[in-house]
């Protein structure tokens, strides 16, 4: 436990610090964020707003663990590692896109399918140590299953191994790309990316503590190293809450890809690493919603262009938008200010959050 609190503290305290550093090196180096045109005209004004201080976020979470782990004289875990691998990797591929977009002056960086191919390589790796026998420790248990969970491994749905890393490979992009859409608007990713991960480090200091090798029965839980990944679930959480401060409205630093692909990318890792793949959609309810905002709004403008009879059922004419803008927290800026559409997408994080702990434990009781 004390790893826990040494492991946030510290993130929290070097992101904090450095992130006020990042802000002054990052705009003497020219590193100013470029904004879509087809963007909210709200957002022009963020033009040169210093970017990639997912930088920090990273560097503060990975340094925080560490520390805390020197200071304890606790070595590091297979699972905490390979998360903290997760993590930097699809930071990286983040980095690559934020350094392109700033280098060239221009709002998109890498093309969609190099960005892809980066978080492919990166989640195929994951995926398959995860899976490696000699990854397991000294009860049989591997950092991954091969078997779909939602609070704990569904038995009858064991998949294949190759089937296995493909699943990851889909939650780790599909999570990262959710964040990184959630990241268009001053502290909104960087606050819901505080509770959800919040979330994570109760989930995992419950886990550990009702772990099979300590009490056994039917609730309790086979997952490896749940308490080292409490200090890496709270490291990440402290070292959001320090960024949070500068990425608030009006935010002096932009997380950037390198942010949001990270964060996005470690969620993932928590959700297979803690067997609660499941569970994800509910704890994260704002990124898929988020996510799903788009995926409509793109499926139904491209079907009204190409379909007469999609047109004629929905009564929409070529090129309908469901939304003003997506994704959908852009749509809700042109009804309330910025600040606003931030702090009630908050709020509805913190429901989304409640409700998932609340099924978690609620698991819990009914099977006791």
């Amino acid at each position: 436990m004390r790893a826990i609190l040494l492991g946030g503290g510290l993130s929290l305290l070097i992101s904090l610090i450095g992130t006020r550093y990042a802000i002054r090196a990052f705009t003497n180096l020219g590193l100013g964020q470029e904004i879509r045109d087809d963007g909210p005209t709200t957002h022009h004004v963020k033009r040169g707003t210093p970017t990639m201080g997912g930088l920090v976020i990273i560097v503060a979470s990975v340094a925080g663990y560490f520390l805390a782990k020197l200071i304890t004289l606790d070595a590091p875990s297979a699972s905490a590692l390979l998360l903290l691998l997760l993590f930097v990797g699809c930071g990286a591929v983040g980095f690559l896109d934020d350094y392109i977009k700033v280098a060239k002056r221009r709002s998109l960086g890498l093309r969609s399918k190099a960005k892809m191919v980066g978080l492919t390589v990166v989640a195929v790796t994951f995926g398959v140590v995860a899976l490696l026998p000699a990854m397991a420790d000294d009860a049989g248990l591997t950092p991954a299953s091969t078997s779909i969970s939602f609070i704990r491994d569904i038995p009858w749905l064991t998949l294949p191994a190759v089937l296995a890393v493909l699943l990851f490979w889909l939650v780790v992009t599909g999570t990262s790309n959710a964040v990184n859409l959630t990241d268009g608007q001053d502290g909104l990713a960087a606050g819901a990316s505080v509770m959800v991960f919040g979330a994570y480090t109760l989930v995992n200091i419950w886990q550990n503590n009702q772990s099979c090798e300590l009490v056994g029965g039917n609730t309790c839980y086979d997952v490896r190293d749940p308490l080292d990944l409490a200090v890496v679930a709270a490291a990440i959480t402290g070292a959001c809450f320090g960024f949070l401060w500068w990425n608030a409205p009006p935010a002096a630093i932009i997380m950037g890809d390198t942010g949001s692909l990270g964060l996005g990318g470690a969620l993932a890792g928590f959700a297979i690493l803690t067997r609660t793949e499941l569970l994800l959609p509910i704890l994260g309810g704002l990124f898929m919603v988020v996510t799903l905002s788009v995926v409509i709004q793109v499926g139904v403008f491209k079907a009204s262009r190409g379909s007469a009879l999609f047109r004629r059922v929905f009564r929409v004419g070529p090129g309908h938008r469901v939304f003003r803008i997506a994704p959908i927290h852009h749509h809700f800026e042109q009804i309330w200010t910025e600040v606003t559409v931030t702090i009630r997408f908050w709020i509805i994080t913190g429901l989304c959050v409640a409700t998932g702990l609340g099924v978690f434990y609620a698991e819990w009781v009914v099977g006791y």
